[in-house]
C-alpha cells in the first residue's frame, strides 16, 4: 500500500491544480448533467481533459475530492489504496459527495471503487486516455451508470476564442472581420489544436508529446519491444493522411511480419486516440471489414511532425481537420468508393445524413469534375438530394438534375457560417 504520509503530500501538492481564469472554456464543457451518472471524459493526452475537469470543479460547490493519478509518486497506488484515499478526503475536507479523478485508468481495478461510490449516491467525474481500457472497464462493471464524452484538441471555433477574436455572432461579417478569420484559419492549419503548442509554438513540445504517447501509452502499456517497425508504421500513416490502406499492403510496404501484426499495431494507436481509421461504406458489415480503410490523425500539426509533409499535402491536411470536426460533432464516419470516391459518408443513429467532399480548390476543371462526380455518385447510391464540398476558400452553389451541391470554405463550415 502507498503510505499515508505520501498520499497526504500528493493531495496537498495537487490543491493548486484548479481552474484558472486565463484558461479557455471548452465548448465541450456543456456536459454537466444533474443526474447520478458518472461522467467519463476521454481523449488523447494534453488535449484539455484536465482543464475541462477543473472547469467542471469550478462550477460545483463540492470540489475538494480531487486526485490526478498521472503523478509518478502514485506508481505504487493499488485498488486497495482507494479506501485510504476516501478516508483522507473526509478527514481533510469533511463529508462530500462529488469526486474528481484525473487519468484514473493508470490504476488497475479503479472501476470497482467507482462503482461503490456510485452505488452510494455519489457524483463522479473521471478522465482517461485509453479507449479500450476505458471501454472494457466501463462495460464490465459500470454498464448503465455513466455518460461518456470524447474530448479533442481545440476546434477552429475554440482556436478563434483562444486568439480573443469575437466568436459569438457571425451573422454580419465585415470585410475586416472576414479577413481576420481567414488569417486565423491559415494559422490553425500551421499550429493545429493542442492548447500548449498554440500558446508556446515550441516544436519540441509536439515532439515530446508524441514520444510520451508512443512510449508510455503504446510501447510500455502493451509490453512491446519492436520499436523500429512500429515507428516506421506511424511515420507511414502520418505521411499518408486520408489515403486508402490495407493491412496486407502495409505489411508488404514496411516489411512487417503479417497483416495481423499491422491490425494489432493500429488498434494500439487507436486506443491512445492518436490515430483513427474509417471503413469504406457497405451495407454488408463483412465487406466493410475486408475493404481498404482510410486513416486520420487526432491533430494535423502533430501528424506533420511525425511524417513527411509536402506543399501538395495541403488538401489532406484540410481533410484531416474536417474529419476530426465531423467526429467532434458526433457523426459515425465512412468513405464511399465505387467508380468514383467521396471522402465522407456521415451517419447518425444508423441513418446517412451527410455526404462531404474535401479539396483545396476547384479552380482546376479536372479537380472540379472529379469532386462533383464522386459526390454525385454517393448521392445517387444513398438517395441523398444534397451534398457538400468543402474547399480552403471557395464558395458556390451547384445544381445538377434534382441534386444540390453546396461549396463552402472550410473556415466558414468550421464556424457553422452558412
Amino acid at each position: 500500500m502507498i503510505s499515508r504520509d505520501l498520499l497526504l503530500e500528493i493531495i496537498g501538492d495537487q490543491v493548486q491544480l484548479s481552474w484558472n481564469n486565463t484558461y479557455i472554456p471548452r465548448t465541450d464543457g456543456g456536459l454537466f448533467p444533474e443526474g447520478n451518472e458518472m461522467v467519463i471524459l476521454s481523449g488523447i493526452r494534453r488535449c484539455g481533459k484536465s482543464t475541462l475537469l477543473q472547469e467542471i470543479r469550478n462550477q460545483h460547490k463540492e470540489k475538494d475530492y480531487f486526485l490526478n493519478f498521472d503523478d509518478e509518486r502514485l506508481v505504487n497506488f493499488k485498488v486497495d489504496d482507494f479506501q485510504q484515499l476516501y478516508e483522507l478526503f473526509i478527514e481533510l475536507y469533511g463529508l462530500q459527495h462529488t469526486f474528481y479523478f484525473d487519468e484514473i485508468q493508470n490504476i488497475a481495478g479503479w472501476e470497482r471503487f467507482a462503482r461503490r461510490l456510485h452505488d452510494y449516491g455519489n457524483k463522479i467525474f473521471i478522465t482517461g486516455s485509453n479507449a479500450t481500457m476505458l471501454s472494457r472497464e466501463l462495460g464490465t462493471h459500470l454498464t448503465g451508470r455513466f455518460i461518456r464524452k470524447e474530448l479533442f484538441p481545440f476546434s477552429f471555433f475554440e482556436f478563434v476564442k483562444f486568439n480573443k477574436r469575437d466568436s459569438g455572432d457571425f451573422s454580419l461579417l465585415s470585410t475586416e472581420k472576414k479577413a481576420g478569420l481567414k488569417a486565423l484559419f491559415s494559422s490553425y492549419l500551421a499550429l493545429g489544436g493542442f492548447p500548449e503548442y498554440i500558446r508556446n509554438k515550441n516544436i519540441e513540445y509536439l515532439q515530446s508529446l508524441y514520444q510520451s504517447i508512443f512510449y508510455r501509452d503504446v510501447m510500455v502499456r502493451n509490453k512491446l519491444t519492436n520499436e523500429r517497425e512500429f515507428l516506421e508504421l506511424v511515420h507511414f500513416l502520418a505521411s499518408n493522411l486520408g489515403k486508402p490502406f490495407s493491412n496486407n499492403s502495409l505489411a508488404k510496404a514496411l516489411n512487417i511480419g503479417s497483416p495481423t501484426t499491422i491490425r494489432q499495431y493500429i488498434s494500439y494507436l487507436e486506443d491512445t486516440y492518436l490515430f483513427f481509421s474509417i471503413n469504406k461504406f457497405d451495407f454488408s458489415v463483412k465487406k466493410q471489414i475486408y475493404n481498404p480503410k482510410k486513416g486520420y490523425f487526432i491533430d494535423h500539426a502533430l501528424a506533420r511532425q511525425i511524417g513527411f509533409s509536402f506543399a501538395s499535402d495541403r488538401g489532406r491536411v484540410i481533410e484531416n481537420i474536417i474529419f476530426i470536426e465531423l467526429k467532434r460533432r458526433g457523426y459515425e464516419l465512412f468513405y464511399h468508393h465505387q467508380k468514383h470516391e467521396c471522402d465522407f459518408v456521415a451517419r447518425k443513429r444508423g441513418k446517412i445524413v451527410l455526404l462531404v467532399q474535401v479539396t483545396v480548390s476547384m479552380m482546376d476543371s479536372s479537380t472540379k469534375e472529379r469532386e462533383i462526380n464522386g459526390l454525385m455518385e454517393a448521392m445517387e447510391a444513398y438517395k441523398m438530394k444534397k451534398g457538400l464540398i468543402i474547399t480552403e476558400m471557395e464558395e458556390d452553389s451547384i445544381e445538377i438534375r434534382d441534386k444540390k451541391i453546396q461549396v463552402i470554405s472550410a473556415w466558414k463550415w468550421l464556424l457553422n457560417i452558412n
